[in-house]
């Protein structure tokens, strides 16, 4: 085996376990397809894992993968091109599989303590995410500005409205908050390129099914990943 290809598999080792390291310098195609699969291997594994356990152990469990696999695809991005946006996704993934674990955590308590405990994760979430907004450089913002502003016709709304993976979330998550047999449930939203993957737990299939359905209603959204779990399955 060259010098190479063990860099190669070292980065992608690295990336997979959610070290938070970066490469000296942005990864090939090739090396960013490896790490691509070591990410996928790395979650069936951890998902595997959970499968002996029970109860709300094994829904953390289960959070934990997800969340370690947002993160390592964060990274992997990244590391594949670096920029202060992509620095910017990896911290806000963080934040985001850091509460998803607390908050499921929060399922062993009850009463004041599980609100209380809820609260705190909350409140870690948006400390951590101000702290992401507050290093991000400010030519990072205009940067972003200048871009939605000379958005090209083909991704604008007849209305004119650009449409950005951004506004797809947000249209999403205020209408699955609007189906009231879906408030109680812990649906996470993230688009890529028009394509909405919705993750978390639900109380039922039909609950799947419900989230499905009306993600895929919101406009500008091309397609919909399920990767929700019935709770305690």
């Amino acid at each position: 085996m060259n010098k190479r290809n063990i860099n190669v598999i070292a980065v992608a080792i690295a990336i997979a376990f959610g070290t938070g390291a970066m490469a000296a310098q942005a990864l090939t195609t090739d090396e960013y397809k490896v790490g691509k699969d070591k990410i996928a291997a790395e979650y069936k594994l951890s998902q595997a894992a959970c499968g002996s356990l029970t109860g709300n152990a094994k829904d953390v469990c289960v959070v934990e993968a997800t969340g370690k696999e947002k993160v390592a695809k964060a990274e992997l991005e990244a590391s594949y091109k670096p920029d202060e946006k992509a620095n910017h996704a990896v911290k806000i993934a963080k934040a985001e599989a850091d509460y998803a674990v607390a908050k499921e955590k929060c399922d062993d308590k009850a009463g004041k303590d599980k609100k209380l405990c809820v609260n705190e994760a909350q409140a870690a979430e948006a400390q951590a995410k101000a702290n992401a907004k507050t290093s991000m450089a400010p030519t990072m913002a205009t940067k972003a500005a200048e871009e939605k502003t000379a958005a090209p016709a083909t991704k604008q709304e007849s209305t004119g409205e650009y449409v950005d993976d951004a506004v797809i979330t947000t249209k999403v998550k205020a209408a699955v908050l609007a189906e009231s047999s879906l408030k109680s449930a812990e649906i996470n939203v993230e688009t890529y390129k028009s394509t909405v993957q919705l993750t978390g737990f639900v109380s039922s299939r039909a609950d799947i099914d419900k989230a499905v359905t009306v993600a895929k209603a919101v406009k500008g959204v091309i397609a919909v990943k399920n990767d929700m779990i019935v709770k305690g399955q």
